[in-house]
């Protein structure tokens, strides 16, 4: 089969390997799409600690093939979205509810081989069923909306609440989408891009702001009267961190969640975070919340069609994945 493979640094290709075999408690998924994540292009230059050599690929959709000995909950042919996080359980991180943070935490696409290929091999306690008529494309969406899931729940928005969200690729419209559904009465999406800000608008943002012309903190400031009660940063960057503490109001929450390359420090002032009071609630993967994603998608409650700005083969991955994304680009979908 076709495997997009990691195999050193920066240095990524499409190889002929072998097909899975499927293991005890194991399934066969044959994929149908799978999506780029920006955390792919951090593993290819090295700033997300990830196996080498590797098939990344972690928000992935398919149907299952094969069923492993042991595996009662599948039996073949069902459309499933896969929780690419396995966290060993018995951690103390575990035993207190925070697979997230599991000592021995392994992922699919990233500690072991995922779903950049023809078929990938998973537990099948990571595999939940989608409805057999689900666009794969919108199956692909669920990985990447259970890690956003997982911001809200950390920022309690409430009915009525302001929130600004920085970073206006598919995550930060993805939060967009999930702030209106959780009653945000004001919502501020703050991205360079003017086809990102337009975007924003049809699915929600009461108002998109462009960094680049306007004192961004002063404009949301102003328009929310003194600060939002949520921020959430998605961009991953030095400028979005420090900015977007400074947007939050006086007891306000800033929940961070872009990832930023590993060793990366980004000055603060701790005097302004203490007398303001701004709690920094960091949101780390999925924990418990892939089930609620597959949930949503199936309701087809949210806008995902319009987020997918580009489908590619296999062959194509090594190509996008080892570039910056392009002007304009939101989602990239690979159907194998």
């Amino acid at each position: 089969m076709r495997a997009v493979r990691l195999e050193a640094i920066g240095d990524m290709t499409m190889r002929m390997v072998e097909k899975p075999s499927v293991g005890p408690g194991e399934i066969i998924v044959r994929v149908l799409a799978a999506g780029i994540c920006g955390s792919d292009r951090h593993m290819y230059k090295g700033e997300y600690p990830t196996a080498i050599p590797v098939t990344l690929g972690h928000e992935f959709c398919g149907l299952v093939e094969e069923v492993g000995e042991g595996v009662s909950s599948f039996v073949g042919g069902e459309l499933v979205t896969v929780d690419p996080n396995i966290a060993c359980g018995t951690c103390p991180a575990c035993r207190r509810g925070r697979p997230n943070l599991c000592a021995n935490l392994k992922a699919i696409g990233v500690t072991r081989d995922g779903g950049f290929a023809d078929y990938v091999a998973v537990p099948c306690g990571q595999a939940f069923t989608l409805p057999a008529d689900l666009d794969p494309v919108h199956g692909a969406f669920c990985e990447p909306l259970a890690c956003c899931i997982h911001a809200i729940d950390k920022a309690k928005i409430r009915p009525g609440d302001s929130v600004a969200i920085l970073g206006g690729g598919v995550i930060g419209l993805l939060m967009v989408q999930l702030a209106r559904l959780a009653g945000a009465g004001q919502i501020l999406l703050i991205t360079r891009q003017l086809s990102r800000r337009e975007a924003a608008l049809r699915l929600g943002a009461t108002q998109a702001v462009d960094p680049t012309a306007t004192d961004a903190v002063a404009a949301v400031q102003d328009v929310t009267g003194g600060g939002v009660d949520v921020v959430i940063e998605c961009a991953g960057v030095q400028e979005t961190l420090q900015t977007g503490l400074r947007m939050a109001r006086r007891g306000g929450v800033f929940v961070l969640f872009g990832v930023t390359p590993a060793g990366l420090e980004v000055p603060v002032l701790p005097f302004d975070l203490l007398v303001n009071e701004v709690e920094i609630r960091p949101a780390y993967l999925n924990p418990f919340t892939h089930a609620r994603a597959a949930a949503i998608v199936a309701s087809g409650i949210l806008e995902l069609d319009s987020l997918v700005t580009k489908t590619i083969g296999l062959e194509d991955v090594a190509g996008v994945v080892g570039s910056a994304p392009l002007a304009g680009e939101i989602k990239v979908i690979v159907r194998p």
